[in-house]
């Protein structure tokens, strides 16, 4: 129930508030990704691993775009939580509307550098021959509608700052339901076989922007006619947040892109895994991602409304969210291990290396989860540097070296273990500055 200032965080249980917020976000996140495992499972009934190959190299490019919406769509909760939390709905509508025009135009800009270059980054990350020329034309046809991607992704962040969890989740079943649906017809049907498959994806953003946009202006009149004095008034405070939280951002994809350049060495059977393993993970661990973006709205809103007992409560129960879901995903993906390599037709050294991973490296999420809690945590706390240093500090000292020796010694299931184990300095750390901050901050404003 909301308060009379439209805030529904300040009151009320914070682990049901939590829960019930990362439950719908998860399911949310979790139809998206399904819709990327339906590409891919649609893609390997072609019987041709350099497709699926290609799409491990392309959602590796592809991530660093993504970066950019999700920085912008950071900024959009950090900024717009407090503002409701604080009973300012008159600016909350002003800054949604900014962080919408700067979630487009940060796309265009992004998007058009990456589409000119795209040979040349596939070819840096690995991709050769064939599977280059696959890449590269399924990336070519992906890549101008990502705009459309982080303007809906920007929504579904506002309705979450609100606190509608149902109609952000909304905003993301729409788009899975409209890929899925039209992967077999395009990929099949009409014979355009990879290429089909982006064709689908691209309507489907289509479908996401268009329903985001709908329930912000219908359902909570939280996008207001963007006015160019606003924007440029906006354009410093959103700023201090988008930037910071999307070079923050870049650094997962460039660590990725190391992780796919030092798995690609070891052959297309390897990388076609690796890509597979992209799919799973976020389904499986779906709910980590949605976490991360359902805490800062309740600790934005608590901020905004000073209740720091309630701030510091709403990351402790992050925490230990982050590590029981961790646990859940764990065991069905031990489970579920034979059943995934009989759905993807992997064989040989890709179905090994699919179920080391499910069975023995996937626990160590835990770590990447804690992370994302940390991050988010100081987003809304006001502090975009301190992920910033975070996330880069793990793409670099937590990833290059680690994943290096560990494909020295173990080859791919050493490069994909070393990728996790890279995170848990990083991680503790985080965790750290956060309780540190909270406690400063609740002693010198009292709650």
């Amino acid at each position: 129930m909301a308060n009379e200032r439209g805030a529904r965080f300040v009151t009320g249980s914070i682990p049901a508030h939590v829960l019930r917020m990362t439950g719908a976000a998860a399911f949310g996140l979790m139809a998206i990704f399904v819709g990327e495992l339906a590409n891919v499972l649609f893609l390997s009934r072609l019987g041709d691993v350099e497709i699926i190959a290609a799409v491990g190299y392309a959602s590796t490019i592809l991530f660093l775009l993504l970066s950019v919406g999700i920085g912008t769509a950071i900024a959009a909760s950090a900024l717009i939580a407090p503002a409701i939390g604080a009973g300012d709905l008159v600016r909350a509508r002003s800054l949604s509307a900014s962080t919408h025009v700067f979630s487009v135009l940060f796309a265009a800009v992004a998007g058009a550098v990456v589409w000119i270059y795209v040979p040349e980054l596939i070819r840096l990350i690995g991709a050769e021959g064939r599977t280059h020329a696959l890449a590269t034309g399924y990336l070519r046809i992906l890549i101008p509608f990502m705009t459309l991607m982080s303007l809906g992704m920007c929504a579904s962040a506002v309705l979450r700052a609100h606190g509608d969890a149902r109609r952000s989740m909304n905003v993301t079943l729409v788009g899975a339901f409209v890929n899925v649906a039209l992967d077999p017809l395009f990929i099949f049907t009409f014979g355009l076989g990879i290429n089909g498959a982006a064709w689908a994806t691209n309507i489907s953003r289509i479908a996401v922007a268009g329903s985001g946009m709908y329930w912000l202006v219908r359902e909570h009149d939280l996008l207001e006619r963007p006015r160019l004095r606003a924007v440029l008034e906006d354009a410093r405070t959103i700023l201090r947040f988008a930037v910071p939280a999307t070079v923050t951002n870049l650094a997962t994809p460039i660590a990725n892109a190391y992780v796919t350049y030092a798995i690609a060495s070891h052959g297309t059977a390897a990388v076609a895994a690796w890509a597979l393993i992209g799919r799973v993970s976020p389904v499986a661990f779906g709910s980590i991602f949605a976490l991360s973006g359902a805490v800062g709205p309740v600790l934005g809103q608590n901020l905004g409304a000073r209740q720091w007992a309630r701030v510091r409560e709403a990351f402790d129960v992050s925490v230990l969210a982050a590590l029981g879901f961790t646990a859940v995903a764990w065991v069905v993906l031990a489970l579920a291990v034979d059943p995934l390599i009989a759905l993807f037709r992997a064989t040989g050294e890709t179905a090994d290396i699919l179920r080391t991973y499910c069975i023995y490296i996937s626990p160590m999420f835990a770590f990447l989860g804690i992370l994302f809690v940390a991050n988010a945590a100081l987003n809304a706390l006001g502090h975009p540097h301190w992920p910033t240093v975070l996330n880069w500090g793990r793409a670099t000292l937590g990833t290059v070296p680690i994943v290096t020796i560990g494909g020295m010694f173990w080859g791919p299931t050493g490069v994909i273990a070393a990728n996790l184990a890279g995170a848990s300095v990083f991680a503790f750390l985080g965790a750290w500055l956060c309780r540190r901050l909270i406690a400063g901050k609740s002693q010198t404003v009292p709650d």
